[in-house]
């Protein structure tokens, strides 16, 4: 019995980690999920714009709402450069509007309870998202992907390498 329960747990981690990496300059694989006010958003409805997707493990947790409220506190120049930011988390649409409502957080939440965005960007973890970031150009194409992110530097780093993008005339 032991032996059958360790290869059920052996094969439950190999489908967890047979997540098909993305690499820059692959298309972002389009997805559908609701925010924190019920409303659907599909990836692909923003190709044409800059876009941000950002995975982090919870709401109201402190490495996250340093992130969140570090992207709140520069989203004018988010907004000034066109670039569109999505937070995907594990949490309900109900817990984001009360994170977001909590913190004045001016950008979407999306939740992912299924798990499954998370994995088509390889940043599925057991419990929580990994802290994962993904920039993706106007053509659809990601052309930045941070892992294991620092949250006391990542807005900078997201809007330096948009700026640096845009001198390269994507």
């Amino acid at each position: 019995m032991l032996q059958i329960t360790i290869l059920i747990m052996i094969g439950i981690s190999t489908i967890m980690s047979a997540n098909i990496e993305l690499n820059v300059g692959d298309t972002a694989p389009d997805f559908s999920l609701i925010d924190q006010h019920g409303k659907e958003h599909k990836l692909s409805d923003y190709f044409g714009e800059k876009i941000v997707l950002y995975f982090y493990p919870k709401d109201n947790t402190p490495g996250c709402t340093k992130e969140a409220c570090s992207i709140r506190d520069n989203f004018t120049l988010f907004e000034e450069n066109n670039i569109i930011v999505f937070g995907i988390s594990y949490d309900s649409p109900s817990s984001h509007k009360k994170f977001a409502e909590k913190y004045n957080l001016p950008f979407i939440l999306l939740s992912d309870s299924s798990k499954s965005v998370a994995k088509l960007y390889n940043s599925n973890g057991w419990l929580i998202a990994k802290r994962n970031t993904f920039l993706i150009g106007r053509n659809g194409k990601i052309f930045k992907i941070y892992k294991n992110v620092d949250v006391t530097t990542h807005t900078e780093d997201i809007l330096n390498d948009f700026s640096e993008l845009e001198n390269l005339k994507e």
